[in-house]
């Protein structure tokens, strides 16, 4: 199932239905002019399902501007470098754009750390999205701390 849509990657997030947190998440961080560039970028894209399943409270305050360097690691750490297609995920830790391993297992459908991929191969001007039921969140960011 390949879907090609016009825009960059922050463009087809804005108008895809399910996707308002993240957007507002990439706002709030300084991250949507990123997102924008060049790329290309492999985007593992929480949905707003998976952002209310935070515990309570824990979102709001990632979206405090005392928090934005924690949202810009736990947003960065949803990226990857290059344009990865699910055909070409293979299991194994891959580098993000955070800096910390992202873990990725093939062995019922694609999994990053404990998020599943809902939808694959949603493909942007500048790279492409794959959108997940999970947040992760980086071994460097300690949510209890905020």
């Amino acid at each position: 199932m390949e879907e090609v849509m016009a825009g960059d990657i922050v463009a087809i997030a804005s108008e895809t239905e399910g996707f308002s947190t993240l957007v507002a998440a990439l706002s709030a961080a300084g991250l949507v002019e990123t997102l924008q560039g060049e790329g290309p970028f492999t985007v593992f894209a929480p949905t707003d399902d998976a952002f209310a399943a935070l515990p309570e409270g824990l979102l709001e305050k990632l979206l405090l501007p005392e928090n934005v360097g924690v949202l810009t690691s736990i947003l960065t750490y949803h990226v990857v470098s290059g344009k990865v297609m699910s055909t070409d995920i293979m299991a194994g830790d891959v580098p993000s754009v955070e800096g910390s391993a992202i873990t990725l297992t093939t062995d019922y459908g694609v999994q990053v750390n404990d998020a599943l991929v809902i939808s694959a191969d949603i493909e942007a001007s500048n790279g492409v999205i794959h959108v997940i039921d999970q947040v992760i969140v980086p071994p460097t960011v300690d949510l209890a701390s905020l």
